[in-house]
């Protein structure tokens, strides 16, 4: 058995509640992250402690199903839930397929992140930044997927803006899957504490315009990630990159733009798999 698929199976059995996700979204009662719950179950791993005042009813995955992510185009990959949901991340009006999103997360980096005019089809529109006052802070349940965002910092005009990136992380059928978004530094530890088990990762591996290949493969290393799925191919040849991760990372080229996954698939050894297009 998969040490993440038995990790799962052990914590959900502790903690799941006598009634569904949805419920919690409906009674707003705010959903507590499984896959930070996971990762506290991790041997050896140091992670802030989320332990809430009183009891609060834990975000339940959708559950054993299976997940497509496809790439589309820069930084925008397209995952479809189980139940259909579609989630296209760094949005700039195009996610590739002839079809609009229910949802769309984006970052403001580039233009090539963002769109300041979304198609009105779009249902949740989740811009990674927020105001000077207040950082962005996404929470929400949409049908069988939990999606949340960490913020970072950006580069602008010589100088750092604070918050201005989001990682986010979309929780679905038991796996976390999470896309670093347009990082521009090295994550500290209560960034690693908030973001808690990656399953699949998404990361940009230009190897400047974001972070060195250097800083970035450090990051991968460190979120213990089953699955890498590299984006924002810009610059230094993916293939540094690939040779920065070392023998521990196998490495899987596809014919195909997607493929479909699910925690009971997930490779034993982590991967990158290079999908048709990147």
């Amino acid at each position: 058995m998969h040490p993440r698929l038995a990790a799962t199976i052990i914590t959900t059995a502790l903690l799941t509640p006598p009634f569904g996700a949805t419920a919690f979204a409906q009674e707003g009662v705010p959903p507590v992250s499984q896959c930070m719950a996971l990762a506290q179950s991790i041997p050896g791993a140091t992670y802030a402690d989320f332990t809430p005042d009183g009891p609060l009813p834990v975000k339940q995955a959708a559950g054993p199903g299976d997940v497509h992510i496809r790439y589309a185009a820069h930084s925008t990959y397209v995952i479809t839930t189980p139940a259909g949901v579609t989630i296209a991340t760094d949005y700039s009006d195009w996610s590739g397929g002839g079809y609009v999103p229910r949802v769309a997360t984006m970052n403001k980096a580039h233009s090539s992140h963002f769109t300041l005019t979304p198609d009105e089809g779009i249902e949740y529109v989740l811009p990674g930044w927020g105001s000077e006052a207040q950082p962005a802070d996404h929470d929400l349940v949409v049908e069988d997927v939990y999606i949340r965002n960490v913020t970072t910092d950006i580069r602008a005009y010589g100088a750092m803006e604070a918050d201005a990136n989001s990682i986010f992380i979309f929780e679905v059928a038991d796996l976390c899957i999470g896309h670093l978004g347009h990082l521009h530094h090295p994550l500290e530890d209560t960034h690693y504490a908030e973001i808690g088990r990656l399953d699949i990762v998404m990361v940009p591996v230009d190897g400047g315009l974001t972070l060195s290949h250097t800083g970035m493969s450090e990051i991968v290393k460190r979120l213990h990630t089953s699955i890498v799925l590299p984006m924002h191919r810009r610059g230094r040849p993916l293939s540094q990159f690939i040779t920065m991760m070392g023998e521990e990372f196998a490495t899987d080229y596809r014919l195909e733009d997607g493929f479909t996954v699910s925690l009971r698939t997930l490779p034993r050894q982590p991967t990158i798999i290079v999908l048709q297009g990147v």
